[in-house]
């Protein structure tokens, strides 16, 4: 009989050739020196720098399984996560960024909120206690605190970050969340808290310590598609679809 597993790390990576050897190689070592059984995926989001290659090439203190779209074809961050969540096993199913921007060790501070009987626990760099060590651009951070303010209102009211990429789930949890998504990129993350809030999921958001890293792949035009995908996220709801199975 297969040994159960405690916790599955989702990492989706979109031409991460470069950053994500390094991340995997943290993530294996902390991984290993854990007293529960684990799994890596990451979920190739359709690259062309040869981000697969050097997933397999990678040697880690732990396994990593490499996931892909059946097509190949980039299809947005928020489908690559969904794509993973979905093939993951684990009691807890955490994602995180490729670039690394938080570290998996942060996740101690994600376990006793599970105790206490949430859901979800959901890194935040605007939570009390949270720490920027390194800054994205002025306008990078006032498009992201206009944007916050709008997800706010509209959509997810008492969560002061949606957009951090550390988030962790029950199982039971992923398994019902997931497979009603409907946004595929950046506005994913919006979506997923508001079908848990939708669904009684209790959430909770965490200080976490963050860093931004060179070659991000969120532009400008970015935070107004996000903006747009609120709008339809709000009508979601408001019209009930996320509470049918699709």
């Amino acid at each position: 009989m297969p040994k159960s597993t405690y916790l599955s790390v989702v990492i989706p990576a979109y031409n991460e050739a470069s950053r994500l050897p390094g991340t995997l190689r943290e993530v294996g070592d902390y991984l290993a020196g854990q007293p529960y059984d684990s799994e890596v995926l990451v979920v190739d989001d359709g690259s062309a720098d040869g981000t697969a290659d050097a997933v397999r090439d990678c040697s880690t203190a732990c396994p990593v399984q490499m996931i892909q779209h059946q097509d190949g074809a980039n299809h947005g961050k928020g489908a690559a996560v969904r794509l993973g969540m979905m093939q993951a096993r684990g009691a807890f199913r955490l994602t995180m960024d490729a670039d690394n921007s938080t570290a998996l060790h942060q996740i101690i501070g994600l376990w006793p909120w599970f105790d206490q009987g949430y859901d979800i626990a959901i890194g935040s760099r605007r939570a009390p206690g949270a720490r920027i060590e390194i800054h994205q651009t002025w306008i990078k951070e006032w498009a992201g605190q206009l944007g916050n303010f709008a997800i706010r209102a509209l959509v997810v009211p008492g969560i002061a970050d949606t957009q951090a990429g550390f988030k962790m789930f029950t199982g039971r949890a992923a398994q019902a969340i997931f497979p009603r998504q409907t946004v595929d990129r950046w506005g994913f993350d919006i979506e997923i808290l508001a079908i848990a809030r939708q669904l009684g999921y209790l959430i909770r958001e965490v200080p976490i310590v963050w860093n931004n890293t060179p070659g991000s792949k969120v532009r400008m035009g970015s935070y107004f598609n996000v903006l747009a995908d609120v709008w339809r996220i709000r009508r979601n709801v408001k019209s009930g679809s996320y509470l049918r199975l699709t």
